[in-house]
């Protein structure tokens, strides 16, 4: 949960700062996680950090036919990169003396997406809270519109507070880029890695950009680059800029004057979020795990209260309560509870959010958090559960709890991702 001094606070600005006049003085945040999944495998095994670790899918010991998710900046020193066969990947890093077979060597471990969720999902509420308009890209990277939270004589210090509640609530580290628009706030962010923090004002935004290889603006790929660099002697983001629009729209349509803006320092799209929210949530970390029940509980409650707040401000409905408790180290437990229909009643989420909770009353727990799910953004016509309440009773009326536990281990699954809450 947010401290309640934090200034990145929904409707909240730093003190002094004074509202946005006109589009110049957008302020946006593209925040990039530093090789997430790796960075998850570090957070469930602490004994990786500083050891290079490959992260792959499709990979069984003596098959060929399994890639690389994601590389460690310790794993890329050798050559490893994404997409890359697990095998070629093993064979460049070196060996352990430890090791017992083939998947011991190299630290392999495999793509574990629901953990990597769930992660992600701790993320995602911090997004949530210091900006009102995010846009989610990835599992691991994420656009922030903050021009109504920070003015840019500070907005180095708020960025620094995103990416620093980032590293202490979560535990991964964000690079953060900072500038007047989109894709130059992409380029920021890539600017510096790992953790790094790279501010852009709009009055230094054409120089920042003039003097980078043209394939560090957002949009231009290796092939594009290469094809600028051989038919238009491109080779900066300076050398972009000035070429003749019109022989750029003629060779690569509508995306050669884009990419020329972008290399000038102009995109004017605005950060929208990706459809309606699935869920909403909100979470907090306990300095040491707690073990005794009050306090968890006193936790819940608050956050219940400011889901349902949060939800209620949206005009949404939801059908599905939940927890989450995370026990030492990372051991991530959910339950849930389905209702026979939407609803919205903030007592009956506090209410469900206790019930569940009380399976983790005598557990060590560092992380609770709760969430409403299967939204309906509808009219309200049916604002409580006593509609379905004839029974007598709340439990009655919504059937037996629907719940679900995940614990997870080393073992994994594939495919891909986008960022979510935790399920």
């Amino acid at each position: 949960m947010a401290d309640p001094e934090d200034p990145t606070r929904p409707g909240e600005r730093l003190p002094g700062v004074s509202p946005a006049q006109d589009a110049q003085d957008r302020i946006v945040l593209h925040v990039d996680i530093d090789c997430f999944y790796a960075a998850c495998e570090r957070l469930r095994e602490p004994e990786l950090r500083g050891e290079p670790v490959v992260v792959g899918m499709g990979y069984e010991p003596g098959d060929d036919t399994g890639a690389v998710a994601t590389a460690s900046y310790e794993a890329r020193e050798y050559g490893v990169e994404s997409a890359q066969a697990i095998t070629t990947a093993l064979e460049r890093l070196p060996r352990r003396a430890d090791a017992d077979d083939l998947e011991g060597t190299g630290l392999y471990r495999p793509v574990d997406l629901d953990y990597y969720d769930a992660v992600a999902g701790d993320v995602k509420a911090i997004l949530h809270d210091c900006a009102d308009t995010v846009r989610e890209v990835s599992i691991d990277e994420a656009y922030l519109d903050v021009t109504e939270r920070t003015d840019w004589s500070v907005a180095e210090g708020f960025a620094r507070h995103v990416k620093q509640r980032i590293e202490r609530e979560v535990g991964v580290v964000a690079s953060v880029g900072v500038a007047p628009n989109m894709s130059a706030a992409k380029v920021a962010s890539d600017h510096d890695k790992p953790d790094g923090l790279v501010v852009v004002p709009p009055a230094e935004l054409r120089g920042f950009l003039e003097p980078l290889p043209v394939e560090e603006i957002h949009g231009v790929g290796p092939v594009t680059a290469r094809e600028l660099r051989d038919e238009f002697d491109v080779e900066t983001a300076g050398d972009l800029a000035g070429s003749d629009r019109r022989a750029l729209a003629e060779r690569f349509g509508d995306r050669g004057p884009e990419l020329r803006d972008r290399a000038r320092g102009n995109d004017d799209r605005a950060v929208t979020p990706r459809g309606l929210p699935k869920s909403f949530s909100r979470e907090s970390a306990f300095g040491e795990p707690v073990t005794e029940p009050e306090p968890k509980r006193e936790q819940v409650r608050t956050l219940a209260e400011a889901v349902a707040d949060r939800a209620d401000r949206e005009g949404a409905l939801y059908r599905t309560i939940g927890i989450k408790a995370v026990e030492p180290p990372f051991d991530v437990n959910t339950r849930e509870r389905s209702l026979p229909g939407p609803v919205a009643d903030g007592q009956l989420v506090v209410e469900t959010a206790l019930e569940l909770l009380a399976e983790f009353d005598d557990a060590p727990v560092r992380k609770v958090g709760v969430r409403v799910s299967n939204l309906a953004f509808t009219e309200r016509n049916q604002a409580s559960l006593d509609s379905w309440d004839s029974g007598g009773g709340r439990e009655t009326a919504a059937g037996p709890s629907q719940d679900r536990s995940r614990r997870r281990g080393a073992d994994g699954t594939d495919g891909q991702s986008t960022l979510a809450d935790f399920q």
